[in-house]
């Protein structure tokens, strides 16, 4: 036996070794794009669909975190094996289909934040949903990752049938021309493009109150803080729960581990922490599904609570 298994090793030996003398005119081509952002999982009798826009690699520094250094943060990025002073927000979506309603919650970049997101309609057509057939459109806030799909730059509607709702207090807040007046900066640029997108279809555009139930199955959660009217949606469908938590926990390897911290963000710091520990501390309680705007693609999975945060647990891949 000693001297088959040798005879094996030495061809075995032989036989790789030819692989190195592979001409290079042999090649493979290397791909050149990724393959499409769409996952989708059952939900008790809905379908969900989780839709990929793209990732932005924004450069930080010091002041990302109110109240943490740059040291911090760079050290809680280096403990999930991401470089230093880049900060990668994932975009993802979710397409709820309750079997006689579609619904979009959030639309996405649409491409005008990086180049390197605005793939959310090339997903919508890879996971079989023309825009034409969404019903609704749920908006959790007025950042403009969020509510830029909605039209195209030169004003026309990338959902033409959708009902629009959005919460109240977040209408309230950006759309007031008093809360515009002394607004700087990023800020003054989010009540500028809240006008961009909604000012010509404010009339169709229907305002819900917090905990109101916006569709079959969908109920809207009050997280205020990231911005004044900033909302989560818990959908259930049979015996089932998951809880699209928006941008309360902005990305799981800063902001879980650390709930405390309070990025730059979220408007009102202190709020928008009380908002994230009670939201995460209902997703173990419940052992809900989650998903989360900027988490990594799919952005699905559940939460576990750690001596001192909460750890993200991805989905695992499943057949359908």
């Amino acid at each position: 036996m000693h001297e088959v298994s040798r005879r094996l090793f030495l061809t075995a030996s032989a036989l790789a070794g030819a692989t190195f003398a592979i001409p290079s005119s042999a090649a493979v081509r290397f791909a050149g794009v990724q393959g499409p952002g769409v996952y989708r999982f059952k939900l008790g009798d809905f379908q969900i669909s989780a839709l990929f826009d793209g990732v932005w690699y924004l450069p930080i520094d010091d002041k990302l975190v109110r109240n943490a250094s740059g040291t911090e943060v760079n050290q809680a990025l280096a403990a999930a094996f991401l470089p230093p002073n880049i900060l990668p927000i994932s975009f993802t979506a979710l397409l709820v289909n309750t079997g006689t309603k579609v619904i979009l919650i959030d639309t996405g970049t649409a491409g005008q934040i990086t180049d390197t997101a605005g793939s959310l309609l090339d997903n919508l057509y890879v996971a079989d949903t023309d825009p034409k057939a969404i019903d609704t459109i749920l908006i959790s806030h007025f950042h403009p990752d969020h509510i830029d799909g909605i039209k195209t730059l030169d004003g026309a509607k990338v959902f033409p049938n959708a009902e629009i709702l959005v919460p109240e207090p977040e209408w309230a807040f950006w759309m007031n021309d008093a809360n515009m007046g002394p607004a700087q900066g990023a800020v003054k640029r989010y009540f500028l493009n809240a006008r961009r997108i909604f000012k010509d279809i404010a009339g169709e555009t229907r305002r819900f109150a917090a905990g109101a139930e916006v569709a079959p199955g969908i109920v809207s959660v009050p997280a205020f803080g990231h911005t004044p009217g900033h909302t989560a949606f818990a959908i259930h469908s049979a015996n089932q729960s998951m809880l699209a938590m928006s941008d309360t926990v902005r990305n799981p390897y800063l902001f879980a581990r650390h709930p405390d911290w309070q990025p730059t963000f979220d408007m009102d710091g202190p709020q928008a922490v009380a908002a994230r520990r009670q939201m995460l501390d209902r997703a173990v309680a419940d052992r809900m599904l989650v998903q989360a705007y900027h988490f990594p693609f799919p952005a699905c999975g559940h939460m576990a609570k750690t001596a001192t945060g909460y750890e993200f647990v991805p989905v695992e891949w499943q057949p359908l």
